[in-house]
């Protein structure tokens, strides 16, 4: 997502770890051997003492699920699905699935104002699917480009999706682990979830996230544009309002690039004000001064113009005092008010936002966005910590990824 001095491969060792590893993330390293004699217990003796191992990092562990092995629950914690030390980065595509219904070429209502960037909400519309490709078998498509840079390989690639079913319609909650992907002048292939489905009612909505892993179709098609299809999202008008939409989400490998700790956390979680906030923990992850990186968030149902959430990062160093107060960093962009950080919007870093079709800025009611970390990681860091908070915005939290360098 940033681009920086490349670091040459035959520095650094290249160390990738997934959600399919069997050693568990984090663990403790084996202590070498060592001589047997006088000597070598006094030098034992005079050793520092180790510090602790640090405390296990969570993951989605186990083989993909198919079929009827997919289930459903209505709370999913957050723990990591992927994680890669290697020179590369992350790169994403997104796009909403519904927005408000309005005329062709009408610029002045409310529903394209909003559309524009207007502070507006879902629940003041009637909102109707958007269906960008000419298929009439499918009844919402929406399209994103894929920027994966040139000479780099794909080394994990995941589709995340979801929407909220109760709206104007009840829509049933058997199509929620199905959807239609198509690469660019490709034709549409099935994707089905291949891991536990988030899915609640809560506050008035009938909510859900799937996810599924498409590296080997995202390797093989490269970048450009991607059409996701038929999401299970209900169409409409009600007190809480209709959303939905999708995000393919990619970490590739590039020997050029700057050696960076790649990391994909996702889980279902709901914040109000009765629960009003969400720490997560990265993990191990040393940070030289200076680094770069970027955290990208998905959220569901982030009204632009109700502040009161606020996305932090915190970082820390080994050796911390356990409850040391640690300085956060209040994350915003262009188009991510600090205050107002789940905005209905689908923002980048960089300068050159993705190109998507259709481009509405306020997506009334789904977020993908990346922010910009170097402010935060002027001083570096051995762990990295992300802190959400909400007030008077109902928030449904699904993907946090990030890249951060780990040299410098």
């Amino acid at each position: 997502m940033f681009a920086s001095a490349a670091v040459p491969l035959s520095r650094v060792d290249v160390r990738a770890a997934s959600h399919t590893d069997a050693r568990a993330p984090g663990a403790a390293p084996k202590a070498p051997k060592t001589a047997v004699g006088a000597a070598a217990r006094a030098d034992h003796a005079l050793a520092p003492v180790p510090p602790p191992a640090p405390a296990p990092v969570p993951t989605h562990a186990g083989t993909p699920l198919k079929g009827a092995e997919v289930t459903e629950t209505e709370r999913i914690p957050f723990a990591r699905r992927y994680y890669a030390l290697q020179h590369g980065g992350i790169v994403r595509a997104a796009n909403a699935a519904i927005s408000c219904r309005a005329v062709a070429g009408d610029t002045v209502s409310a529903c394209a104002t909003a559309r524009a960037g207007g502070d507006a909400a879902n629940q003041d519309f009637d909102m109707f699917y958007s269906d960008v490709d000419d298929d009439p078998n499918t009844y919402n498509s929406t399209a994103a480009e894929l920027r994966v840079p040139r000479g780099a390989r794909v080394s994990y690639a995941r589709l995340y999706w979801g929407g909220n079913l109760l709206v104007g319609e009840q829509k049933p909650a058997r199509d929620n682990g199905r959807v239609l992907i198509a690469e660019q002048g490709g034709s549409y292939r099935e994707i089905l979830a291949d891991t536990v489905i988030g899915h609640r009612t809560s506050g008035g909505a009938d909510a859900y996230q799937a996810s599924a892993e498409v590296t080997d179709f995202v390797r093989d098609s490269g970048s450009g544009t991607y059409t996701v299809a038929q999401i299970n999202v209900a169409m409409g008008r009600s007190a809480v309002g209709a959303w939905g939409g999708w995000t393919l989400v990619v970490a590739y490998q590039k020997y050029d690039a700057p050696l960076r700790h790649l990391a994909v956390w996702d889980g279902f979680e709901t914040l109000d004000a009765g629960s009003a906030e969400l720490r997560l923990d990265f993990g191990d992850m040393r940070m030289p001064k200076g680094a770069t990186g970027g955290l990208g968030v998905v959220a569901y149902d982030g009204d632009r113009g109700v502040t009161g959430d606020a996305l932090m990062v915190e970082t820390g160093r080994a050796g911390d005092a356990r409850g040391k107060v640690v300085p956060h960093t209040v994350l915003s962009n262009n188009a991510n008010n600090p205050y107002d950080a789940m905005n209905s919007s689908v923002s980048d870093a960089s300068s050159e936002p993705m190109e998507r079709n259709p481009a509405y800025v306020n997506t009334l009611g789904y977020d993908s966005d990346v922010f910009d970390l170097r402010g935060a990681l002027i001083s570096g860091g051995d762990r990295l910590s992300v802190r959400f908070n909400t007030g008077r915005d109902g928030v449904w939290l699904g993907v946090f990824f990030v890249e951060a360098d780990a040299q410098s």
